[in-house]
C-alpha cells in the first residue's frame, strides 16, 4: 500500500469518488480510487479475535478469553501483548482494521452482548482498552473501539433511545472512551446502534462533534456499526465518516451529489468526512498489509498458543477454596462431571464468534494432568438447542469429521437437470451463509445438500434439531425425522432474522451407521416474517444438533454415584454461545434447565467438589453456600481448557480478580426495574450507581464483589504513602505488599477514591488505579501509583457543563476488592477547579 499526501488527494478527487469512499463496498471493503493509489482497506470482526472476511467457512483464527474474562486479569502489560497478538493475527487475515475492543458498560447482568466487554466499572473498562489498543497499533493495525456510546443492551437495540442525565453519560458510559483516547489514541470509533436523550448516535453532532471531536480532539475516524445508519445528510454533517457495510444504503452517488448540487448538504461537510477516510488510509500504509491480501493460518503457532494459554489462566477467578480443596493433587482420585465438561466454551455468539484454531475442554485438559483418563458423566444438559451435530458426523467423502456440504440452484425435487454448483467439506454445524457467493448464482436464492454418517454410542432415543433462516429437513436413513419448512415461527438465531428450533426423536442403535441428510433452501424460502430487525442479507443460515435423549433424573444419580466413588469431583457448569449472544439479552440469570439441581446433588454426594462456572457474565448460584470450591472461568477462547485445568492443579496460581459484581439473584442488580426497552426507551434510572457503586451505597451484601478473587498464596499490605500536588495536577501513593504464603503469586493492588462530603451524591468510592505484581513467597514489593489529579478526583456538574474538582476532604482507599479495603490515607483538595477535555 503506497503512503498518500491526504490533502493534495482530497483536491484531486471527484465528486462521485470523494461520495465512494464515504462508505464500504461491501461486507468488508471500502472504496478504492485506483488513478490516485487510494487502496481499499479490509476491516474485520473483533473484540477476542480476527475473524478475517467469511461469516461461512471462515479461515481458522486465534480466539482470546472474551471480554469480562480480558479484564479480570486485570494486567496492563498482558492486556498490551493480547492487542499485539490480535495486530499480528490481524495481517494473517489481510485486515488493516481490527473492530474492537469492545467497550460498553454492564449496568446489569443480562446483556446479550456483555461478555464482550471488559467491566462495570468506566476505570477499568478504560485502561484495559487502551491496553488493548496500544497493543493492536503497537503491530500498526488500527483499532476500533465501540460502540459509542451507551449500546449496553439488545432488546430493540437499532431503535431504542437511552434517557440518560448527562452526569451519568459522562462519569459512566463516555469515560473509558475518553481515557482510551487519553492513553491509547485509537484509530477509529464505531457509534452505537441506538439513540442517546431522542438523537441515534449516528446523528448526533453533541457526541460526535462537540465532545468527540471538538471537547477530546479525537482526529481518527468515524464508521457506523453494520447497518446502523439511519440518515443522509444528518449523518454527515454530524461527524459520521464511514458507513458500514456496503453496497450503501444512504450514500449513493445520485442521493449525495444531488444534496451537494442543490446546497442542501455543503461540500465542506462531505470534504470533513472523505478527509478522515483518506487519513485512515494513510494511517494503514505503515502496516505493510497488502489490498485484498490472502487470509491463513501461519501464526497458529507455539508462541500463540502459549500466550492464549497464559491470558486464560490468568483470567480465571478463584472464589472460593474452603479446606483447601485446591490445588489438586495428581494422585487424587478425581471425576470430571457436568455439560460443559466435554463443551469447548471459547466465546459468546455474535460478531465476537468465530473459527478457532483449535479448542480444548476442561475434561481433556484435566485428563493430560492425569496419569489416567477419570472417569466422566454429563450429568445434566445445558443446551439451548441441540448441541452440534457435526462434530457427531463422518463425512464419506473425506473419513474425517463433518460432512458433505453440495449446492444447486433447484430443490431436490426439481424435475429438471439439477446442476451440482458447488461442494464443501465442512465441519461445523452453524452454517451462516451472508457472505457465501458463487458467480453461477444470480440472486441469494440457492438450495443445499447435506449428508454425513452418524454412528450413535448406544441405542435410545436420539433427538435431532433443526434452526434455520430459510427452510431445511431433516432425513435419517431417508426418514423425515424434522421439518423446519411447513411451518416455521420467528426465532433469535442468526441475529435475530432466523427461526425457532423445531426437534424430532427417533430410535437408533448403538454401533449402527445411519446417514444423515439435510435439505436447506436459502434464505429468500423463509416464511416467518423477519420483523424490525436488520436483514443481513445472502442466504440465511442453518443450525442443525443431536443429543441423545437422557432422563434427567437418572443422569443425575448417574453423577451422584459417580462423585460418591471419587476424592474429589471437578463439576463443569456454566453458559455457552447461545446463552450469551449479540441479537438478544439474557432473560434471567440462571443457569440453564437442570444444572442447579445437579450441583445440589453433587456437593451432597461429594463435598469436596470444586465448581467450574464458565460463563461471561454473572450467574445466580442458589448453592453457593455448600461449594468449598469454585472458579469462575468466563469463556477461556482456544486454551480456555487448558487456562482451568493450570489453575485446578496449581500449575498456574490464580490472580484473576471479578470484573464485575456477582449479586446473589437478579432481583439484586441496579438496572432490574429498567434495564429492557419500554415503548422505545430505556430509562437509566440507577444513574451512576451501577455495579458496586449501587451496593456499595446501599450497603447491599453480593455473592461476590468488584475486583475479588483469591490466590493460593496470601498477601499482606503495608505503609501507605501519598502525596497530592495540586499545582501539577499530581496524585502519588505508594505500598509495600508482601507474599505471606508459601508459593509464589500475583496480588491486584485496587486504589479507590472516597470523596467526603461535597455539593451533590456520590459514590461510597470509586476505582482509580490497580497495579498486578507478581511476588515470591516470603518477599515484598513496593507498589506505586502516579496519577491524574483532576481524573482521579472529579465528578461531572450539570449545571456549568464541566467536570469540577472539589475542595474538600478525601482518601485513598487501598483493596484487595471493593468490599475489603486494608489501608486508608486522608488527603484535602483545596482548590476548587472546572475543566473538560482529555
Amino acid at each position: 500500500m503506497a503512503d498518500i499526501d491526504v490533502e493534495y488527494t482530497l483536491s484531486q478527487l471527484e465528486l462521485s469518488e470523494k461520495i465512494g469512499l464515504i462508505a464500504g463496498i461491501d461486507f468488508w471493503h471500502t472504496f478504492a480510487v485506483k488513478r490516485l493509489n487510494i487502496p481499499s482497506l479490509r476491516l474485520s470482526d473483533g473484540p477476542n479475535g480476527t475473524r478475517g472476511t467469511r461469516f461461512f467457512d471462515g479461515v481458522p483464527a486465534a480466539c482470546f478469553p472474551c471480554g469480562t474474562g480480558l479484564g479480570s486479569t486485570f494486567n496492563k502489560e498482558l492486556l498490551q501483548k493480547a492487542g499485539q497478538l490480535m495486530g499480528v493475527e490481524a495481517k494473517h487475515k489481510g485486515a488493516h482494521v481490527i473492530l474492537g475492543p469492545t467497550t460498553n458498560m454492564q449496568r446489569g447482568p443480562l446483556g446479550g452482548r456483555g461478555f464482550e466487554s471488559f467491566s462495570e466499572d468506566p476505570y477499568l473498562a478504560g485502561i484495559a482498552s487502551a491496553a488493548i489498543i496500544n497493543g493492536i497499533q503497537d503491530e500498526d493495525i488500527a483499532a476500533t473501539i465501540k460502540h459509542f456510546v451507551c449500546n449496553d443492551l439488545e432488546n430493540e437495540r437499532q431503535s431504542s433511545d437511552v434517557i440518560v442525565t448527562q452526569r451519568a453519560l459522562r462519569e459512566i458510559y463516555l469515560e473509558p472512551f475518553r481515557l482510551a483516547i487519553k492513553y491509547s489514541n485509537p484509530a477509529c470509533f464505531m457509534t452505537a446502534y441506538n439513540k442517546v436523550n431522542g438523537t441515534h448516535v449516528s446523528n448526533n453532532s453533541k457526541i460526535l462533534k462537540d465532545i468527540l471531536r471538538d471537547e477530546w480532539k479525537f482526529e481518527g475516524l468515524v464508521m457506523s456499526d453494520w447497518f446502523g445508519v439511519y440518515t443522509s445528510e444528518k449523518a454527515i454533517q454530524s461527524g459520521l465518516d464511514l458507513e458500514m457495510p456496503g453496497p450503501t444504503i444512504f450514500r449513493s452517488v445520485e442521493i449525495i451529489k444531488h444534496m451537494i448540487e442543490s446546497r442542501e448538504l455543503h461540500i465542506d461537510d462531505l470534504d470533513d468526512r472523505v478527509r478522515n477516510v483518506l487519513n485512515l488510509v494513510k494511517w494503514c500504509a505503515k502496516s505493510g498489509v497488502p489490498e485484498n491480501g490472502e487470509e491463513d493460518t501461519d501464526n497458529d503457532t507455539k508462541e500463540t498458543s502459549a500466550l492464549l494459554r497464559q491470558i486464560a489462566a490468568e483470567s480465571v477467578v478463584l472464589l472460593k477454596n474452603e479446606d483447601n480443596v485446591l490445588p489438586l493433587k495428581k494422585d487424587d482420585k478425581i471425576a470430571v462431571i457436568g455439560p460443559n465438561a466435554k463443551y469447548p466454551a471459547y466465546s459468546g455468539g455474535g460478531s465476537a464468534s468465530l473459527r478457532p484454531y483449535y479448542t480444548t475442554t476442561p475434561f481433556e485438559s484435566i485428563s493430560k494432568k492425569l496419569s489416567t483418563t477419570p472417569e466422566y458423566t454429563v450429568g445434566a444438559y445445558a443446551f439451548k438447542s441441540m448441541p452440534s451435530l457435526a462434530t457427531q458426523l463422518t463425512n464419506f467423502s473425506t473419513g474425517k469429521t463433518g460432512y458433505n456440504m453440495k449446492f444447486y440452484k433447484h430443490p431436490r425435487d426439481y424435475k429438471g437437470d439439477r446442476e451440482n454448483i458447488d461442494e464443501l467439506n465442512i465441519n461445523t454445524s452453524f452454517i451462516f451463509l451472508v457472505d457465501y457467493k458463487n458467480d453461477k448464482l444470480d440472486s441469494n436464492l440457492y438450495y443445499i445438500d447435506i449428508e454425513g454418517d452418524f454412528v450413535p454410542e448406544s441405542s435410545g432415543e436420539y433427538e435431532f434439531g433443526l434452526t434455520v433462516q430459510g427452510t431445511a429437513l431433516l432425513y435419517v436413513n431417508d426418514q423425515l425425522v424434522v421439518d423446519n419448512k411447513t411451518k416455521q415461527e420467528k426465532g433469535e438465531a442468526f441475529f435475530n432474522m432466523g427461526s425457532t428450533e423445531i426437534t424430532n426423536k427417533i430410535n437408533l442403535k448403538g454401533g449402527e451407521k445411519y446417514r444423515v441428510r439435510v435439505e436447506f433452501g436459502s434464505a429468500p424460502t423463509f416464511t416467518a416474517s423477519n420483523g424490525e430487525n436488520v436483514d443481513f442479507g445472502g442466504g440465511g443460515g442453518l443450525f442443525f444438533g443431536c443429543a441423545k435423549v437422557i432422563d434427567d433424573d437418572e443422569e443425575i444419580a448417574n453423577a451422584v454415584k459417580l462423585a460418591k466413588s471419587v476424592d474429589k469431583v471437578v463439576l463443569a457448569i456454566g453458559l455457552n454461545q447461545e446463552w450469551e449472544s449479540e441479537g438478544y439479552d439474557r432473560k434471567d440469570m440462571d443457569l440453564p434447565l437442570r444444572t442447579n439441581d445437579l450441583v445440589e446433588a453433587v456437593l451432597k454426594a461429594n463435598p469436596n467438589t470444586v465448581i467450574v462456572n464458565q460463563s461471561g457474565t454473572p450467574v445466580e448460584m442458589p448453592w453457593l453456600s455448600k461449594a468449598k470450591g469454585l472458579l469462575q472461568a468466563w469463556y477461556g477462547g482456544n486454551e480456555g481448557g487448558n487456562g482451568i485445568a493450570d489453575v485446578l492443579f496449581g500449575d498456574h496460581n490464580p490472580s484473576g480478580k471479578l470484573s464485575l459484581t456477582f449479586p446473589f439473584k437478579n432481583i439484586d442488580n441496579p438496572a432490574y426495574l429498567n434495564f429492557k426497552t419500554e415503548r422505545g426507551r430505556v430509562l437509566y434510572g440507577e444513574d451512576i450507581f451501577i455495579g458496586y457503586r449501587y451496593y456499595d451505597k446501599l450497603q447491599k451484601k453480593v455473592a461476590f464483589p468488584f475486583g475479588y478473587g483469591l490466590s493460593y498464596t496470601n498477601f499482606e499490605y503495608s505503609d501507605l504513602k501519598i502525596n497530592v500536588d495540586e499545582a501539577k495536577d499530581k496524585l502519588t501513593a505508594s505500598l509495600s505488599v508482601k507474599n505471606v504464603g508459601k508459593v509464589d503469586g500475583a496480588e491486584v493492588v485496587q486504589l479507590y477514591i472516597s470523596h467526603k462530603g461535597g455539593k451533590t451524591i456520590l459514590p461510597v468510592k470509586e476505582l482509580k488505579g490497580f497495579e498486578k505484581v507478581s511476588i515470591k513467597a516470603g518477599k515484598s514489593v513496593t507498589v506505586s501509583f502516579d496519577l491524574c489529579l483532576k481524573d482521579t478526583c472529579s465528578w461531572f456538574d450539570e449545571y456549568f457543563d464541566k467536570w469540577i474538582l472539589e475542595t474538600g476532604d478525601y482518601e485513598v482507599q487501598i483493596g484487595k476488592s471493593s468490599d475489603d479495603i486494608e489501608l486508608i490515607a486522608p488527603f484535602e483538595i483545596k482548590n476548587q477547579k472546572l475543566w473538560k477535555g482529555i
